[in-house]
């Protein structure tokens, strides 16, 4: 035995393997890591469990990919259902706003003319730096230092006194320039203050000069003066908020004789109704696709909204105006469009409707079906409005054929225009004649005075409506009434005619307009009639006179009076 252990020894003649063992070489080869088990070495044990953690991270991350996939996939289709909702609502709001186009002016307070006084807002007065005066200037920033006690005993006394000369200058000089810059911010100052003072001075001068002008609009409001009348109602429309895409175009006129006002409203486009009911997200495609809204609700609710503008319009013209001043509201809603047929724009009205107040008044509009409501106040409206198919409006719209001159006696003395009536009875039918001849009329006969008071036939193609028509001129200073109306149509039916015309110097009241309208009558008033003598002949005219009262214009029983040598 040895010091490194036994060493066991086996025959070469032994059928087994003979190898000698040293078990301090075995410890050895531990120490160096080369020792094997099952074949495999420390290192390919280390490589193996590398690849198998790579592997399980590869597994991991790919499982984490997948789960952001999912995640993002997930997020991305509740992204598109919440757009998708958004628009929806969007579309459900749009459709709420319009469905409220009548309900929310019946909580608005009247328009009243206090509440058109210009407040002035007078801008505060801010002079920024010129408020700020500049800091004096300090000796002390120039006086120089003493000299010590070295510098005293090689002359530095003569030297500090020089050098306190030169700094009593700088701060003279200096003294001097912040006088006289402080002097020019004072005056920069002032100016500031005389300008500001100089604005608001304008600011109160203009604010009252509105002012005054607007009580003296105040009292001719209650005068009934149409140009008081019309600027009050179109400051009433002026401040009726509809949605953005309504257009704000609108025309007003006031017809005194009849206490009226003829409102023509630019209605909003059929495009405002949605087309759509909302939005729906389809996963399988990932799209948004629009849901349908039938094109029968689309028609009812276009029909129903224009019938709701109507109503509110007359509403806020009539809370907000005295019965003295109007007495009815005539509202024709138009609608500016491109006529498909030839390109051009084209103006069609699709709703004509006449309210007087009593009756209008006698309505609850909370609860009212707009469309019901229109019907029951015998509104002419388009069957199809979505369509524009049109109408044709209670009363044509034009300013210039509403205007009566006022003192007209005594107005016409003073120029060379025509009074109509000092004209005879056969001046003012020559008068006549020429003009329905210039617009159109083919053949004209005089008819006998017993034939019912009517004066003329005129044949036209051309004339109001076409085909036979019996013309009745009146040269009267006052309204004439329903009863001579009534009688032209005893007369149209005795004679055959197509049409009627009445023509008159002075005006007709509302039930003679509506009287009219049912039975194919055209009437032409003084105001008119003036304005197509000066269109067709080209001659300046005065009608006749304006009503020096205010009569009850729905009144059936209110007669006319001849003018002079009828």
């Amino acid at each position: 035995m040895t010091d490194d252990g036994p060493t066991i020894r086996f025959r070469l003649s032994d059928p087994r393997i003979i190898f000698v063992k040293n078990r301090s070489s075995e410890s050895d080869r531990r120490t160096c890591g080369m020792t094997q088990r099952g074949g495999r070495s420390e290192w390919e044990r280390q490589q193996a469990a590398a690849r198998r953690e790579a592997v399980r991270a590869a597994k991991e991350a790919a499982r984490r990919e997948k789960e952001a996939e999912r995640r993002r996939k997930q997020q991305h289709v509740e992204d598109q259902q919440k757009r998708s909702e958004d628009r929806t609502r969007e579309v459900e709001q749009r459709v709420a706003v319009l469905d409220c186009v009548l309900a929310d002016a019946l909580q608005r307070a009247p328009v009243r003319f206090d509440d058109l006084v210009v407040n002035p807002k007078i801008p505060p007065f801010d002079p920024g730096r010129l408020e700020t005066p500049e800091a004096q200037p300090a000796w002390a920033e120039y006086e120089p230092e003493p000299p010590g006690l070295f510098s005293l005993l090689f002359g530095g006394s003569a030297r500090h006194d020089r050098d306190v000369e030169r700094a009593k200058q700088a701060f003279q000089d200096a003294v001097t320039a912040h006088k006289k810059r402080e002097s020019q911010r004072l005056r920069a100052l002032s100016t500031a203050r005389s300008e500001h003072a100089a604005r608001v001075r304008a600011i109160k001068d203009a604010a009252r000069s509105e002012n005054a002008a607007l009580e003296t609009r105040s009292v001719e409001f209650a005068q009934g003066r149409s140009e008081a009348v019309e600027w009050f109602v179109t400051r009433i429309l002026e401040r009726s908020a509809y949605p953005e895409e309504f257009p704000k175009k609108y025309q007003v006129a006031y017809r005194p004789q009849n206490r009226d006002i003829v409102v023509e409203l630019e209605l909003p486009p059929t495009s405002v109704i949605p087309d759509v009911r909302g939005y729906k997200y389809v996963k399988t495609r990932d799209a948004i696709d629009p849901i349908p809204r039938p094109a029968i609700e689309v028609r009812k609710r276009y029909a129903r909204l224009i019938a709701s503008v109507a109503l509110r319009t007359v509403h806020e013209i009539l809370i907000a105006t005295s019965a003295d001043v109007v007495e009815a509201v005539v509202f024709n809603g138009r609608l500016t469009t491109t006529d498909r047929a030839t390109g051009k724009t084209t103006l069609l009205h699709l709703l004509s409707v006449e309210s007087e107040r009593a009756e209008f008044e006698d309505l609850v509009l909370s609860k009212v079906d707009a469309v019901a409501c229109l019907k029951r106040l015998n509104a002419l409206v388009s069957p199809n409005p979505y369509d524009l198919e049109a109408i044709e409006p209670l009363i044509e719209f034009d300013l210039k054929r509403f205007r009566f001159t006022e003192d007209i006696d005594m107005v016409s003395d003073l120029d060379s225009r025509k009074n109509l009536l000092k004209l005879n009875p056969t001046e003012f039918e020559h008068l006549v004649r020429e003009l329905f001849c210039a617009m159109g009329a083919e053949a004209w006969t005089t008819l006998p005075s017993k034939d019912g008071g009517v004066d003329a036939v005129a044949t036209s193609k051309n004339i109001f409506f076409g085909g036979v028509c019996l013309i009745q001129a009146k040269r009267w200073s006052n309204l004439v009434g329903l009863d001579a109306v009534h009688a032209l149509t005893g007369v149209m039916a005795d004679h055959n005619a197509t049409t009627g015309v009445l023509v008159t110097t002075s005006w007709f009241g509302r039930a003679s307009e509506q009287f009219a309208q049912r039975n194919r009558i055209k009437l032409i008033n003084g105001a008119e009639l003036k304005h197509l003598i000066k269109e067709h002949l080209g001659i300046e005219v005065v009608p006749g006179v304006a009503p020096k009262h205010k009569p009850r214009a729905s009144s059936n029983k209110q007669t006319g009076r001849p003018g002079p040598t009828q």
